[in-house]
């Protein structure tokens, strides 16, 4: 009974209850000790206490060894292999352009070393940078005329000029009846090997993407006795009077024509790229060698042309004669009356040898080379034909002239009749402004109807 009071009114519990299970969730800390405060330790450890937390090397200054400061033991080679591949790369890419630029300016330097006797003995200029000034020594020892004609060219870099990694050009002025010459050498992309073989690849798939081809391209630009406009000459009186010597003594100019000689393998793209070529007729001759035939306005013209020294030079040059033409029009087709303006040129047109180890390599094609040169002096002075023959060329021109002169009168028909237009509605325009707007109205329609009876009568017209 005292255990049943005790218990409903807050009564002393017995202290030999039985403690509670505890739950099974936290059976694994049932018998964690309870937490105890840690000690604080001092600030500053004895020197007995204090050690290293990281094994040091002996005779270091304290720092702790880690792999970090030793990159061979925490990395190998082959955690590089693509920065290995990246290098490897480039060092491939850089060889290659470098081969390919020496390779292209030591063909370059080789074909000008074996040119350069004939444009020394032809002209008086050469290439950017003229001739070498005779020195105090050259004087001395053979004197100042003999300095002078003793044919020393400039300085190499200077006759020959690099345009870009497979195109160099070089320039030649100073010889009687020749203004000057344009030289230029187109080599291959040996730098670039992936667009190399592109160019041939889509050269093989379609036609309108030329080959890949070395070639070396001239022109010669003839006075045609314009010497007095081309020529500079000193002021006053002296000037003057050398001035008309000259308009006396002109004989440079000649009949203009278009003539060639051209190789078969690229007769048809010759024909399509040039307008001044499309003009004349294609007849093989039988002095040239099968691969080649002769493109002319006139057979008097090849009859003249065609000496026994020119045939013996194409047929030495062989087949790396791509073209040789004498014109007095233009590459494009004239669009204006303007470009219609005969410009007398010689376009010579030869492929490099593939292996050019030596200037002997150019021993063929140098007697072209040099008639290409000397062939100025052969027109001023016998190139001068019938009437017959050149009334036959000038009708191919003035048949031309004639189309774009018909084309160029009815643009200004047109723009004139454009201007009317515009007077006529402007004169419209302001008669209207003037009018009141019942006036207005009635103007309006009157305009309506007449163009509705103009319509009728087109239409009654076209029935």
């Amino acid at each position: 009974m005292a255990e049943l009071f005790n218990k409903f009114f807050g009564g002393q519990q017995s202290a030999a209850s039985p403690i509670p299970t505890a739950d099974a969730d936290f059976a694994d800390f049932a018998g964690a000790p309870d937490p105890s405060p840690a000690s604080i330790s001092p600030l500053t450890p004895s020197a007995a206490s204090a050690q290293p937390a990281f094994p040091t090397v002996a005779g270091s200054t304290g720092i702790p060894y880690t792999k970090w400061y030793r990159i061979w033991e925490r990395k190998s080679l082959s955690d590089f292999w693509q920065e290995g591949f990246i290098l490897v790369f480039i060092s491939i890419v850089m060889v290659i352009h470098l081969w390919g630029t020496r390779t292209n300016r030591r063909k370059a330097k080789t074909w000008f070393a074996a040119h350069a006797p004939i444009l020394e003995k032809e002209f008086a200029l050469i290439g950017f940078g003229g001739r070498k000034t005779p020195s105090f020594e050259d004087i001395q020892s053979s004197g100042l005329a003999k300095a002078i004609e003793a044919d020393e060219l400039a300085n190499p870099e200077e006759l020959l000029k690099e345009k870009t990694a497979q195109e160099y050009i070089t320039y030649a002025s100073g010889r009687q009846n020749v203004a000057f010459v344009d030289i230029k050498l187109n080599l291959f992309k040996r730098y670039n090997p992936l667009t190399l073989v592109g160019e041939y690849v889509f050269s093989f798939f379609f036609d309108s993407i030329p080959k890949p081809v070395e070639r070396m391209e001239a022109t010669l630009y003839p006075f045609d006795g314009k010497e007095a406009a081309l020529v500079p000459i000193k002021g006053g009186k002296q000037g003057q009077d050398i001035l008309e010597q000259r308009k006396k003594n002109s004989t440079s100019g000649y009949d203009g024509f278009v003539w060639a000689i051209v190789n078969k393998d690229g007769m048809r793209q010759l024909r399509d790229d040039r307008y001044d070529v499309s003009l004349t007729g294609t007849k093989d001759h039988p002095k040239l060698p099968n691969w080649a035939t002769v493109m002319s306005e006139s057979s008097e013209v090849t009859e003249f042309l065609l000496t026994p020294e020119l045939v013996k030079a194409v047929e030495e040059a062989g087949e790396l004669l791509e073209y040789l033409v004498i014109t007095d029009q233009p590459l494009n087709k004239p669009e204006k009356l303007n470009e219609t303006i005969p410009k007398k040129r010689i376009n010579l047109s030869i492929r490099l040898p593939s292996n050019t180890p030596s200037s002997a390599a150019y021993a063929s094609t140098l007697p072209l080379f040099t008639h290409f040169i000397r062939l100025s002096d052969q027109l001023s002075s016998s190139a001068h034909f019938r009437p017959e023959v050149m009334r036959k060329v000038r009708q191919t021109r003035d048949d031309e002239i004639k189309k774009l002169k018909k084309v160029d009168d009815e643009g200004k028909a047109e723009e004139r009749a454009r201007e009317r237009e515009k007077e006529k509605k402007k004169e419209r325009d302001g008669k209207l402004g003037r009018l009141s707007a019942e006036e207005q109205r009635r103007f309006l329609e009157k305009e309506r109807e007449k163009e509705m009876r103009k319509s009728n009568k087109r239409m009654t017209k076209k029935g």
